[in-house]
């Protein structure tokens, strides 16, 4: 597991979410926010047990 930190896209806080390297190659997943539980669409990549990509979104289309 590798812990990535983020800004969530609703609420602007920051946070912490929790990613599996235990997988190799592309990886995509939603994950709520820890402050505003609201849900946050996340793609990454991985290599060799590393995190080589990293991307997120909104998906409910109502950020600030």
């Amino acid at each position: 597991m590798f812990e990535q930190h983020l800004q969530c896209p609703y609420c602007r806080q920051a946070i912490t979410i929790l990613l599996d390297t235990g997988i190799d190659g592309y990886a995509s997943v939603i994950d709520d926010c820890e402050v505003c539980c609201r849900p946050i669409d996340i793609d990454y990549y991985v290599e060799e047990g590393e995190v080589t990509t990293f991307s997120y979104n909104s998906i409910e289309g109502n950020e600030f």
